[in-house]
């Protein structure tokens, strides 16, 4: 499979943070107890920035990160789950704001693991279209927007940004590992705008109604064991599927960046990789878990630290609602 190469990322994060001791306020928990389940201190939440807004900011930071013009980009991707718009696409909407020319976007939604299944996706343009050698990919979540703030269980875990990033045809190859258990679907979901119509018959469509779990309204319901279980026993998979594919081992990637959900996640799958913590990149404690905003996030800060290099074997894994999960790997 032809390689790829992250040549630019960006991201962008509100103003607003709220902390554990915020939640204190609204909800009954603690600092204490928030920051033992979830790893979380801090989250940066909208301060009525639209979706749209957050992804415009970290696509360009990521075309200026990469250093081309914005009219090479023949490709947007967004992987964003809480788009301002049921229509036109999030993806077409920024490509008219970054005034690109030439291109054609696809929205899709994958959930936590939507940049995962974006760079799969970019990867297998780039190797197939000749028409297609620059991608952007922008992930920006607005998912408090979905979060009841009555439900101390979920409220605490969520928060807003936008990650970005350009992406081009690598010297190295790059493997991927997508998966989905859509009998797992009831598991976490949050409901648009139920069915019907001028002439639709209530009783009838009360019957069809039942066909799925009942919400709160349009918040996020999310059965947090069954969830927990999942993503712990899929993570490992992941990894350890994309590396045989790739004729390697766990030990020989340089550095994981898994989707940020849950420090206990993160720290079960290390133990069953027989990994060290220091090969899985965190920065839950200061975002919370942004959807498929958290691996592009994570490229950014690490890009910018300079804590990857040239060379470095990179494996991004994300798990989410679908229930679908997958891991890239690559090579800086």
């Amino acid at each position: 499979m032809t390689g790829i190469k992250i040549i630019g990322t960006g991201r962008y994060v509100p103003d607003l943070v709220a902390s554990n001791e915020d939640f204190t306020k609204i909800v009954e928990t603690s600092d204490e107890w928030i920051t033992k389940r979830t790893g979380i201190k801090n989250r940066h939440v909208s301060n009525g920035e639209p979706t749209w807004y957050m992804g415009l900011k970290a696509a360009e930071r990521a075309i200026e990160n990469a250093g081309i013009d914005p009219q090479e980009i023949d490709m947007l991707i967004s992987t964003s789950v809480t788009p301002d718009y049921a229509f036109p696409a999030l993806s077409n909407l920024l490509l008219g704001k970054l005034g690109i020319h030439g291109a054609f976007g696809i929205d899709i939604e994958c959930a936590c693991a939507g940049f995962v299944f974006a760079l799969d996706m970019a990867q297998r343009y780039i190797a197939t279209e000749d028409d297609v050698k620059t991608v952007l990919i922008v992930s920006p979540e607005n998912i408090t927007k979905y979060v009841d703030y009555t439900d101390r269980s979920t409220c605490v875990l969520f928060g807003d940004a936008a990650g970005a990033a350009v992406v081009r045809k690598g010297d190295k190859r790059s493997y991927s590992y997508l998966m989905t258990e859509g009998e797992g679907a009831e598991r976490i979901y949050a409901h648009g705008i139920p069915a019907g119509n001028a002439f639709t018959d209530p009783e009838q469509a009360a019957k069809y109604a039942e066909l799925f779990p009942k919400g709160k309204a349009h918040y996020m319901h999310m059965d947090g064991q069954d969830v927990y279980k999942f993503a712990t026993r899929v993570l490992p998979v992941a990894v350890r599927k994309v590396c045989e594919k790739a004729g390697i081992t766990p030990e020989d990637i340089d550095l994981i960046v898994p989707h940020q959900a849950n420090n206990r996640i993160i720290q079960t799958a290390a133990k069953n990789l027989k990994l060290p913590m220091d090969h899985f990149y965190m920065n839950i404690e200061n975002y919370g878990n942004t959807s498929s905003a958290c691996i592009p996030v994570c490229l950014s800060e690490l890009r910018d630290s300079g804590r990857i290099k040239q060379g470095d074997k990179v494996a991004i894994v994300g798990f989410g609602a679908g229930l679908i999960y997958g891991a890239v790997l690559f090579e800086i």
